[in-house]
Parts: C-alpha cells; sequence; structure tokens
C-alpha cells in the first residue's frame, strides 16, 4: 500500500506510551518509543493499528490505535 500518495497526513497524539512497530503485528520489532502526547502524523488506521510517521526523524511504523487521542484533532 502506498497511502502517502493518496492521503493526507492527519495529525493525532498519543494519549498513552507506544512503541512505534515495523509492521503492524504485537511482535513486530519496535523502532521507536513515544511517549504520551507525541504527535503522530497519521495515515490509515485499519484493523486496530494505526499507520503513520513521527519523531523528528519522521520514522514511519505502526501503533495500536487505542495508543491515540480519542479526541479529533485537526490537522491545522
Amino acid at each position: 500500500m502506498i497511502a502517502s500518495h493518496y492521503a493526507e497526513p492527519l495529525l493525532r497524539h498519543l494519549a498513552a506510551a507506544a512503541p512505534l512497530r515495523r509492521s503492524a503485528t504485537a511482535d513486530s520489532e519496535p523502532i521507536a518509543e513515544l511517549k504520551a502526547g507525541d504527535e503522530l502524523w497519521l495515515l490509515d488506521d485499519t484493523g486496530g493499528w494505526a499507520w503513520g510517521y513521527a519523531g523528528e526523524d519522521k520514522r514511519v511504523g505502526y501503533v495500536r490505535s487505542e495508543a491515540l487521542s480519542a479526541l479529533r484533532q485537526s490537522s491545522c
């Protein structure tokens, strides 16, 4: 899937700390540790996994959807 060519990223914040994983599985390698309040630029949210990029180096990966804030946030 190449959603980045079709979807405008939506800014979300983490409600709880969570690992950013290489793939959408619980046993996938963590590539970064995100803290509560960190930004995630969301590209897709399917099957309980949010896919996007985060951090200063904009690492691309997956976090569990429930780690994201439940509040709707603006992309502005």
